[in-house]
């Protein structure tokens, strides 16, 4: 007996040791260890029936705004020293650029020398052989060089030769060639500061009926160059003092 409460005795501190062991063994604490993100399962949008998938907004066509340059007819070469400005008729019914460039290149001047080639800086068309009230220059332009029209020196050294086609004393040019000189007319008083008074038909620098009873040159010769729809005016300017300037002219 003695020996069994002996042996119980004995037990005593492992088991205390153990009991001990188990009530301090708890797990490990992670210290300043950061929270992991919530997972959220991912959320998926469903269309609405008879809804499109996909909505495109509308596309709007605006059309570009055509802005024409203030001098369209502004030429590469040293600008000549222009004064005047000389209208033409071609006293017939029809009539280009290549057509009277063919004929004046078998004219001959009056030390004999042919002619280089079309007398004038500009044409305008009136349908028939040119588009009614298209404007185009010659290569006398192009290069500033001097004219072959008047039949005055002056006139050609200085003059800006402009010819309409059609034949005036028959009949007036066409509203599209009407707008068509007075705009090129305006436009180059303006760029080359001649006045309307030196606006002037070829019958007023030499013995002719040029450019016809019906053109009709006091309306032209008064021409303002207008701005164009669209463009942009230089500083400090607008269309009331640019027309009271070109009144002046």
């Amino acid at each position: 007996m003695k020996g069994i409460i002996m042996c119980c005795v004995a037990m005593l501190p492992a088991f205390e040791i153990s009991g001990c062991t188990q009530r301090n063994s708890l797990p490990p604490v992670a210290i300043n260890s950061p929270t992991p993100a919530p997972q959220y399962s991912p959320q998926v949008a469903k269309p609405v029936p008879g809804a499109p998938l996909f909505t495109t907004p509308p596309t709007i066509a605006v059309e570009p705004l055509a802005i024409e340059p203030q001098n369209p007819w502004k030429p590469e070469a040293e600008v000549r020293d222009w004064e005047y400005i000389v209208i033409h008729h071609t006293a017939s019914t029809t009539g280009s650029v290549e057509s009277i460039h063919e004929l004046h290149s078998k004219k001959k001047d009056k030390t004999g020398n042919t002619w280089l080639g079309i007398g004038y800086h500009f044409v305008i068309g009136n349908g028939n052989g040119m588009p009614d009230g298209s404007i185009e220059s010659t290569f006398r332009w192009r290069e500033q060089m001097h004219g072959a029209h008047a039949g005055d020196n002056k006139y050609n050294q200085h003059g800006i030769g402009i010819c309409l086609v059609g034949n005036f004393e028959n009949e007036p040019p066409s509203d599209a060639q009407l707008a068509a000189v007075k705009k090129l007319v305006g436009v180059l008083k303006a760029e080359y500061n001649i006045s309307s008074d030196h606006v002037q038909g070829h019958r007023d620098v030499k013995a002719t009926a040029c450019p016809g009873k019906y053109f009709p040159m006091s309306e032209v010769a008064s021409s303002i160059d207008l701005p164009v729809y669209g463009a942009t005016s230089p500083a400090g300017t607008n269309p009331a003092s640019k027309m009271e300037l070109a009144a002046q002219k």
